[in-house]
């Protein structure tokens, strides 16, 4: 009997141990296939953005040395952007270069293909549904139209002011498109004084230029700033407050010197003295003009120079 009892429970003993066997093969199983799980590569991100970060950064490089009065520069730097905004297919990149292209073609005089491409922009952007930033285009066009105008020989005046009201009702309406975006809204401010200053509301122009300020001086748009304040001084020179007109030049300079943009500088040098020529300050002018000479000869524009110390 005893050897009976003594072979069962041996038996027994055999059946718990192959139990035991079993459920620890399961278990060293089971924590292999999550020592697998675990050490699987990571998941693929939802979408890749390393050539449209390349195109963004190249093209806010395009443009601060288009500031900077290096337009050739600026047009080769941004070749690299279009092109990557192109082969990415991003229609807001894709637009957002043709605008600077166009800002840059402008500045060179080359007006004509400045348009095409403000145009190009903004027939993508409605194309795309990309409303603000067809909007900004169309910004851009009028613009355009305003700094033309504004240096048309003799037009008449009341036929200025009235191409300007025409100009500032189609920019109302683009203004009401933006208004989500702070920066296009900027740009739409400006070109909004530019309207005003042509029809010969001073306050207004102002008011107008100072509300593109406040946006491009919360966000450090240096460069933008130093304009905002050039903008301002050129309202209040053509309003006749010639000593409030050199006060924002020196805001326009300080805003340049923050950000090292040595056109900027020269430039608002330059109109200082404008503003003080047309004051019949005739030496504050003088050290002025030589000063935007000097800085000028710094950039290696000679010829710029050289027209100033005439």
């Amino acid at each position: 009997m005893r050897n009976e009892k003594e072979i069962l429970l041996q038996q027994n003993e055999k059946v718990k141990i192959k139990r035991r066997l079993i459920l620890f093969s399961l278990l060293i199983t089971h924590f292999s296939l999550l020592i697998a799980g675990c050490s699987s590569a990571p998941k693929k991100p939802v979408e890749i953005y390393t050539n449209r970060i390349i195109a963004a950064n190249q093209l806010n490089l395009a443009n601060q040395t288009a500031n900077q009065g290096r337009y050739e520069d600026a047009l080769r730097i941004l070749e690299e952007a279009r092109r990557l905004a192109i082969s990415t297919d991003d229609p807001p990149l894709r637009i957002k270069t043709s605008i600077s292209r166009g800002s840059i073609l402008f500045s060179m005089g080359l007006h004509a293909e400045a348009f095409r491409e403000w145009e190009s922009a903004a027939a993508e952007g409605d194309s795309s549904d990309q409303k603000i930033f067809a909007a900004l285009a169309r910004i851009y066009i009028i613009r355009g139209e305003l700094v033309l105008l504004s240096n048309e020989s003799e037009p008449g005046v009341q036929a200025q002011r009235s191409a300007a009201e025409a100009l500032k009702v189609r920019l109302s309406r683009e203004l009401t498109l933006v208004k989500s975006d702070s920066i296009s809204s900027a740009v739409g401010y400006v070109a909004l004084s530019m309207a005003e200053k042509q029809i010969g509301n001073w306050a207004a122009a102002e008011s107008a230029a100072k509300q593109a300020l406040d946006i491009h001086d919360k966000n450090r748009y240096l460069e933008e700033a130093a304009y905002d304040w050039f903008l301002i001084a050129s309202i209040r020179s053509v309003a006749g407050n010639y000593r409030s007109s050199i006060d924002a030049l020196k805001m326009s300079i300080s805003f340049d010197r923050r950000a090292e943009n040595s056109f900027g500088l020269a430039s608002s040098w330059q109109a200082m003295g404008d503003v003080h020529k047309k004051a019949g300050q005739a030496g504050e002018s003088r050290t002025a003009y030589q000063r935007a000479a000097d800085i000028f000869r710094a950039m290696g524009l000679e010829d710029r120079a050289e027209q100033l110390e005439l």
